[in-house]
């Protein structure tokens, strides 16, 4: 008689369960095949990689990977979730964000959002990026307020902001208790933009005031998108948002507020990233970060953390924007996982201008299609229990509160954003990173990785002034701005000479030896917009040089395999010499190879080399 196991599933239940050990000894033999020769854990490090601060990510995750307890959904350290039912219940909220300047056009685009999906507002009011206050009733005319809140960022302008939005909600006959959204005070993510000193009075008014008569009103946003677009890692982030909410349970309950009210008046605003596991963790280390936070301050109930997060802009590509559009579905599928409370969508074409209609209608169908056609929501906490996670959870968690303890010790948010401490801490960890990007180790599709030069460019409307620039305080980088800036020489030298700068591929003996060099040439070369010529499939010494002449180039690159470098290389580089080569290149590592200048490889910096050969091609 055959005894089924517990779970009632048969198969292979004969055998014994294998062992970590016996795993460790099969990745032995794959490593040895590979050229590395590791043993026992050493072989399980081989395949470790490590990721932004200091956090490492290792193949396989097991019972012992052990985390703190996530404890349920609503319930502190609130790991799981802010409420009990997560977003079960109606799925996230999706926020789109407006930027436009004529409120005739702002208030067409957010009916057209409105009817179709989206159920939440952020706009941008005031100061010569945002629709003016005077006629913010214009853009909002024929919105329900009592059914779609509306978040504002007003920066300087946020009390006129919102003394006209309830003025508008009171006009409209809207009940105080029905009033919902955010006002947007957000004085400390100013001063971390302008470098501006922050004035927080204004705002705990408006905390107080909401706090007593709009119950449904936040007054108060800690917005942690500037750390991450000045280059920050996700535990800056987070350490960053952490100090800004604590310096506001001080601000508001030395007004008088309550813990509890004082919690109550604040959103947390995170970006979310392509790296959708790293963005599941940010937002649930963030909730259990602040769970934490309450706890200490005699509130553990108060801990439930509302988290609107919204696709980062950092990863937005100006070069092949369509690939955004991926980027940013998995960045919202990470912030819906992760339990985000409301999601924005950014357009496909933000790093561009301003969005048309069909950018907007793809951002926000990117949020209705995982809530209705993939079902996201249906589980709460679906990453929840998850070895992986749950340890990418804690140790990110770990990294942010050591960042917020440095900053607490230099005397708190505003005073470290005053000393440079944060700036100095944000641009180190940039700076390291654009390493990575320099040297494709941490690629960019459709601009590092498989550029496409005939590509005809898409056109935006310009976003208005100051929309997408710092003026004083944190920059804003973006992951493509080096390889941005090589693309633009290109386009400056094909706009003046009616072609691109040209590199001539000399590629020696079959097919077979030289295809993986020449199409990784090729590839390489053309993220700094520099044109490959392979025409002749194959050269040789004493065709090389014709072919280079007849091909319009200035300079050259051998590609083949290293035993026929050996035979080859040197008379070739020669002929390419004599025939006007300015440079001549060689795909593979730096051997001994007369009359070759200079290497390309996995691993190189790429930017550099290719910056270098600009200037050398005059290519202004």
């Amino acid at each position: 008689m055959t005894v089924l196991p517990a779970d009632g599933l048969s198969l292979a239940a004969e055998f014994p369960a294998p062992a970590h050990e016996q795993w460790q000894r099969l990745v032995e033999g794959v490593l040895r095949k590979s050229g590395k020769d590791a043993a026992g854990p050493a072989a399980e490090e081989a395949l470790s990689t490590t990721v932004e601060d200091g956090l490492i990510t290792r193949p396989l995750y097991t019972s012992r990977d052990s985390a703190p307890d996530a404890g349920y959904p609503g319930f502190a350290p609130f790991t799981r979730g802010s409420k009990a039912e997560g977003n079960a219940a109606g799925g996230w909220d999706v926020r789109q964000r407006h930027t436009l300047l004529d409120p005739a056009r702002l208030n067409e685009a957010v009916l057209a959002d409105l009817e179709n999906g989206v159920t939440s507002l952020w706009l941008t009011v005031g100061g010569v990026s945002g629709v003016p206050v005077s006629a913010l009733a214009g853009a909002l005319d024929g919105v329900y307020l009592d059914l779609a809140p509306v978040v504002l960022d007003a920066g300087a302008e946020t009390g006129a902001a919102a003394t006209e939005l309830l003025r508008i909600c009171a006009e409209r006959g809207v009940d105080a208790r029905s009033v919902r959204g955010n006002l947007g005070a957000d004085p400390l993510g100013q001063a971390a933009r302008s470098g501006a000193e922050p004035d927080l009075s204004d705002a705990v008014h408006w905390a107080q005031r909401c706090a007593q008569e709009f119950p449904g009103l936040r007054a108060l946003t800690v917005d942690a998108l500037p750390y991450h677009e000045a280059g920050g890692s996700a535990a800056e982030e987070l350490g960053a948002s952490l100090a800004t909410g604590v310096a506001w349970l001080r601000a508001l309950t030395d007004a008088g507020l309550s813990v509890e009210d004082a919690c109550g008046q604040v959103e947390f605003r995170y970006a979310a990233t392509a790296d959708q596991f790293l963005t599941i963790a940010k937002l649930r280390a963030a909730r259990r970060l602040w769970s934490r936070v309450a706890e200490v301050c005699g509130a553990p109930g108060a801990g439930a953390q509302h988290q609107h997060a919204v696709t980062s802009s950092v990863m937005m590509t100006r070069r092949d924007p369509w690939v955004n559009m991926l980027r940013t579905t998995l960045a919202c599928l990470g912030a819906g996982v992760g339990g985000a409370d409301s999601v924005t969508v950014l357009p496909f074409d933000h790093a561009l201008g301003l969005p048309d209609a069909f950018a907007r209608r793809i951002a926000r169908n990117t949020s209705t299609i995982l809530l209705e056609e993939s079902h996201l929501a249906r589980v709460i906490d679906p990453a929840g229990g998850s070895w992986y996670v749950e340890r990418l959870t804690a140790e990110l968690a770990d990294a942010a509160w050591s960042f917020f303890q440095e900053i607490e010790r230099s005397g708190g948010q505003a005073a470290a954003l005053r000393s440079g401490m944060i700036g100095e801490r944000l641009a180190a960890t940039w700076a390291a990173r654009s390493k990575d990007l320099a040297r494709r180790k941490e690629p960019i599709t459709g601009v590092s990785e498989f550029p496409q030069l005939a590509e005809r460019p898409v056109e935006r409307e310009p976003a208005p002034a100051g929309a997408a620039a710092a003026s004083g305080g944190l920059p804003r980088v973006r992951r493509d701005e080096a390889f941005e800036a090589l693309r633009a020489r290109s386009d400056a030298h094909l706009a003046a000479t009616g072609e691109r700068p040209k590199v001539f591929l000399a590629a020696l003996g079959p097919a077979s030896a030289h295809t993986a060099r020449a199409s990784f040439a090729a590839n390489l070369f053309q993220s700094g917009g520099i044109e490959p010529v392979h025409d002749p499939v194959s050269v040789d010494a004493t065709t090389a040089a014709a072919a280079f002449k007849a091909g319009g180039a200035t300079v050259a690159c051998l590609c083949s395999s290293d035993a026929l470098y050996a035979e080859q290389a040197a008379a070739v580089a020669e002929a390419l010499g004599s025939a006007g080569a300015r440079q001549v290149f060689l795909a593979g590592r730096p051997g001994e190879y007369p009359g070759v200048d200079a290497y390309v490889f996995a691993g190189s910096d790429v930017v550099a080399v290719l910056s270098s050969l600009l200037d050398r091609m005059d290519v202004a």
